[in-house]
């Protein structure tokens, strides 16, 4: 179809990996369970205060750290070492959303080439789409500490298409966060918002093209049933 996207990049962290099992983590040291979202929100912002700045540095690196000051000043079960550790450990052992499988393998059965852009580690990825089975549906997985900064800043996308030898209009990210949307429909890409939880897109950021619910409905968006 002339209207389609050729490569599909996801996002990873929560859009693909269910991170609900953070807060046992940090339920298993000793540390309130809602400090799960706490600190994954300041590791976001401090990763993109370097971005915004110029800077950058590894997705461990940022969460180590935030991790250290968060739990310095609380009663834990082992080591504050032992703990940071069994925490940012836990990204190695997640696994996908139940609406992945189904969705990736509709997407690359439709053609479409398929890629990850992180800004962790590309080894979190493979790891979590190895575990999955599905590794073998992506072409690349792509992350930020190949790229000039962080996303949402432009120049992650632009390396991203690069790398796809692909022009911007001819990729579609897939997204979660509409921090990530925003980014991506700024540098030119077109973007799918996976909504699974009904919330409401804010209004200051670039609308995604498309919404949905599971990663199957993307699938279907893209590929309409003929008429006849």
């Amino acid at each position: 179809m002339q209207d389609r996207p050729s490569v599909i990049v996801f996002d990873v962290n929560e859009t693909l990996s269910d991170m609900a099992p953070l807060s046992a983590r940090f339920r298993e040291v000793g540390a309130p369970a809602h400090l799960a979202g706490v600190w994954f929100a300041a590791l976001l912002r401090d990763g993109f205060a370097l971005a915004a700045t110029g800077g950058a540095a590894p997705f461990s690196v940022i969460g180590s750290e935030s991790l250290r000051g968060m739990l310095r000043e609380l009663t834990l079960t082992r080591t504050l070492d032992d703990a940071v550790a069994h925490i940012m450990n836990s990204f190695a052992a997640l696994n996908l959303h139940t609406d992945v499988a189904e969705g990736i393998h509709a997407l690359k059965g439709s053609g479409l080439r398929l890629v990850t852009l992180s800004n962790g580690s590309a080894q979190v990825a493979d790891s979590l789409l190895n575990r999955a089975g599905l590794r073998s549906q992506f072409e690349a997985l792509l992350t930020v500490d190949d790229a000039p900064a962080w996303k949402p800043a432009r120049a992650a996308y632009d390396y991203a298409v690069a790398v796809c030898e692909v022009r911007p209009a001819d990729a579609l990210l897939v997204a979660v966060h509409p921090w990530d949307i925003h980014g991506a429909a700024r540098a030119g890409l077109r973007t799918a918002w996976l909504n699974r939880t009904d919330d409401a897109y804010p209004t200051f950021f670039a609308a995604p093209n498309h919404t949905i619910s599971t990663l199957s409905d993307l699938a279907v968006q893209l590929n309409p049933p003929a008429t006849t």
